[in-house]
């Protein structure tokens, strides 16, 4: 194994300081109230709960609004302007997490940006009723779709294995030797129960002289989909299978594609864990059609992190830290491997539009640079980008 260079010491001690830094800016709001298990949201409330099922204490506090059976009263009835959600559509009631249904029952529907005729339960339904009527919601959708709950906070690399909706924007800037921005759009939507299309289009604007800059190169568009093959909310564990087709759109000439379609299978895997944490690894390989173009390679990532939220129902906060490693297979190719840590927050009162910002260390190799690392994204599934602020 090579040692690792000296410099390389020096950009671990400043990915740790940084990494420390962005954890100290998420600890003064309380931990998150994600669990690893489903119903585990809350303490055990002081006020012992009522012996009532939650099927009972839907029909008594929900079912005015909301119909017997979960699919929404008429509006013309109820004389609001936004119709009652229907608890039974399972491309809908199956998103978020438990603890967000549960803050808009407690709060009230502006807690998320949502409408006011979703009232405030407050005290009249203590936090473990309303756990119960959560159940009782969820078992409304007969169908096995992956649940709210596993959606994990996404990391700036790491492939996530929850399958969305979102739209990102994702940039990588030189922070080391001449200047260099790399950008993608990545675009997702889910279809069926389980699965995902993935579009991602990069752009590149390069320094080729100081002062002197040239750019929107297009590089090497990617197609994927992706499928959960297996998820269990109890044991707070989901795993995605990936199969990505890399276009040689890129201009081969500029340096921004590798003049070959590579194909690129993956695994996802994501884990809850304890207090609020979370756990995301990615493992496959790269396999160019034409290999006098591209060489052969196999990546590993792997995410730890941790959410902390402002109050009960506030904004979150996700410091995390990726391990990347990948190597080429070709006559004395060593491992690449490098350090990012970094911090999602949510920007609005809805919490669908994020913002990650860290750093891309590399490990062993001083002649690689470092770069800064930032995306926005936007869960269009949940409104509109002005919506929810």
């Amino acid at each position: 194994m090579n040692p690792i260079p000296a410099k390389s010491y020096t950009r671990m001690g400043w990915a740790l300081t940084l990494f420390v830094t962005l954890a100290a800016m998420a600890l003064p709001p309380q931990p998150s109230t994600h669990s690893t298990k489903s119903g585990e949201f809350f303490q055990e409330d002081s006020i012992k709960v009522a012996d009532k099922t939650g099927k009972q204490l839907f029909l008594e506090s929900c079912a005015t609004c909301h119909g017997a059976d979960g699919k929404g009263a008429q509006q013309s009835q109820l004389g609001f302007d936004t119709p009652p959600p229907d608890f039974t559509d399972c491309n809908f009631a199956t998103r978020e997490p438990d603890a967000d249904w549960i803050a808009v029952a407690h709060e009230g529907g502006p807690v998320r940006g949502f409408s006011t005729d979703m009232p405030a339960f407050g005290e009249a339904l203590t936090k473990d009723e309303l756990q119960k009527l959560m159940s009782h919601i969820r078992s409304l959708c007969s169908d096995d779709w992956p649940r709210g709950d596993l959606n994990m906070p996404r990391p700036l690399v790491t492939e996530k294995a929850y399958p969305e909706d979102e739209l990102v924007l994702a940039s990588n800037i030189n922070v080391e030797g001449s200047g260099g921005v790399m950008s993608e759009v990545v675009y997702e939507q889910r279809f069926g129960v389980r699965n995902q299309l993935e579009v991602v289009v990069p752009f590149e604007y390069r320094e080729v002289r100081p002062g002197n800059w040239s750019g929107g190169y297009i590089g090497d568009v990617a197609l994927g989909v992706k499928r959960a093959v297996w998820h269990d909310v109890n044991s707070g564990s989901i795993l995605s299978l990936t199969g990505e087709v890399i276009l040689p759109s890129g201009d081969e000439n500029a340096g921004v594609g590798s003049g070959t379609t590579v194909l690129e299978p993956f695994f996802s895997f994501g884990q809850l864990l304890p207090a609020g944490g979370f756990l995301h690894l990615q493992g496959g390989a790269g396999v160019p059609v034409l290999r006098d173009k591209a060489a052969d390679e196999v990546f590993g990532r792997g995410a730890l992190g941790k959410t902390f939220t402002s109050g009960a129902w506030g904004r979150a906060w996700s410091p995390m830290v990726e391990l990347l490693g990948a190597k080429e297979f070709e006559d004395n190719s060593s491992v690449q491997w490098e350090l990012v840590p970094q911090m999602q927050v949510t920007l609005n009162t809805r919490q669908h539009i994020m913002l990650n910002v860290g750093a891309n260390i590399p490990l062993d190799d001083p002649g690689r640079t470092t770069q800064f690392r930032v995306y926005i994204l936007w869960d269009w599934f949940d409104g509109g980008f002005t919506e929810g602020w």
